[in-house]
């Protein structure tokens, strides 16, 4: 009954304060956030459009489809904001990636990262290989639990590009226009 109670303050916590703070008065990171899972569709719906939005505690999110696996990241592109759900699917160098249909900007559905072709200009008979410039785009966990998809926000504490767009920054600007 106790651990109970403890679990409910400290949740109630995280839902009405800036930083959360356990039984004993010790404060956490207020950066790092917890997030429950939110429903956000039926598996059936997805599995025929290859591809759905939603948002997730106030954040826009895409949830995609492929080759029988689920993932989810933030909507706009890290480099410009593009819309990222209406972009394609190819794969590059083995790797499921998501095109912005604005710049061709080339992310990794598993990991949010931005990939580029590298040359060897040294070497002009060398072919261009696929290289990282690391995780540029936030990447979001998908579960799914009899036919419902829920998204659960990535509570990793890093900065990434994409969270320009993401946060209220973007979303001042957006809507000054």
């Amino acid at each position: 009954m106790i651990l109970s109670i403890a679990k409910l303050v400290k949740t109630t916590c995280f839902l009405f304060c800036s930083t959360s703070m356990d039984l004993d008065g010790s404060e956490q990171d207020p950066e790092v956030k917890e997030y429950s899972p939110v429903c956000v569709g039926r598996e059936d719906d997805i599995k025929k459009s290859k591809r759905m939005t939603a948002v997730v505690h106030d954040r826009e999110v895409v949830i995609f489809y492929h080759k029988g696996e689920y993932h989810a990241m933030d909507i706009r592109c890290y480099h410009s904001g593009g819309p990222l759900h209406l972009g394609e699917i190819e794969e590059f160098d083995g790797r499921p990636c998501i095109v912005c249909p604005w710049h061709k900007y080339k992310i990794t559905l598993a990991t949010g990262e931005g990939l580029y072709q590298s040359i060897n200009p040294r070497d002009p008979s060398a072919k261009p290989e696929w290289c990282s410039k690391g995780v540029k785009q936030r990447i979001h966990t998908v579960t799914v639990d009899n036919g419902n998809i829920y998204v659960t926000l990535s509570k990793e504490p890093f900065k990434c590009d994409s969270d320009f767009y993401a946060t209220g920054d973007f979303k001042v600007i957006q809507s000054s226009f």
